[in-house]
C-alpha cells in the first residue's frame, strides 16, 4: 500500500513539475488593445520591444514600473468612441422612419387599389356598349361620340395597366 502511495506522488509531482516547465517557458506581452496575452509562440512581429513582458527561458520579468505602466493600460477602462443613449435616440429614430416609410407606403398601395376598382368599372362601363353621357363647360349633357368613347377607354386601361398588378 506504501509503495501505490509513493507511485502516486511520484506521478502527482511528475505531472506538476511538467507543468511548471510548460508554464514557465512561456512568452508575454501585451498586445495592441492593452491585454497581457501568454502564449507558448512568439508575439507577432508588429509587437513592439518593449511591450515583451517575459519569454522563455527568461526567469525575470521587465523591470516593474514598465510591467506597471503596461498593466494599468491593460486595466484601464476602454471607451468605445460610442454613446449609448445617442445609439439608442438614433435607433429609435431609424425605427420610426420605418414605421412612417411603411404607413405611407401602405396609403400608397391602397390609393392604387381604389383607383385600379375604380378603372375597371369604368372600363366595364365602357365596353358594355351603355351610352354614356357628360357634362359639357356649360353645364349641359351630351353623349359620348365613338372618337371620346375611345379615348376613355384607352386612358382607363393605361390606369388599370399601372395600377392592377
Amino acid at each position: 500500500m506504501n509503495a501505490k502511495l509513493v507511485l502516486k506522488n511520484v506521478f502527482f509531482v511528475t505531472i506538476g513539475g511538467a507543468f511548471a516547465l510548460t508554464a514557465w517557458a512561456q512568452w508575454q506581452w501585451i498586445d495592441k488593445d492593452g491585454r497581457k496575452v501568454f502564449s507558448d509562440r512568439s508575439p507577432p512581429a508588429e509587437i513592439q520591444e518593449e511591450n515583451i513582458l517575459k519569454r522563455p527561458g527568461n526567469h525575470q520579468l521587465v523591470p516593474v514600473s514598465a510591467s506597471a505602466a503596461a498593466l494599468s493600460k491593460a486595466s484601464a477602462p476602454r471607451l468605445s468612441g460610442k454613446d449609448a443613449q445617442l445609439e439608442a435616440r438614433k435607433k429609435q429614430a431609424e425605427e420610426e422612419d420605418a414605421a412612417k416609410k411603411k404607413a405611407e407606403a401602405g396609403k400608397i398601395e391602397k390609393a392604387r387599389a381604389d383607383n385600379c376598382e375604380r378603372a375597371r368599372k369604368g372600363l366595364a362601363s365602357f365596353q358594355s356598349g351603355v351610352r354614356i353621357a357628360v357634362t359639357n363647360a356649360k353645364g349641359e349633357r351630351e353623349i359620348m361620340d365613338d372618337n371620346a368613347r375611345a379615348l376613355e377607354t384607352k386612358r382607363l386601361q393605361g390606369i388599370a395597366g399601372s395600377d392592377c398588378t
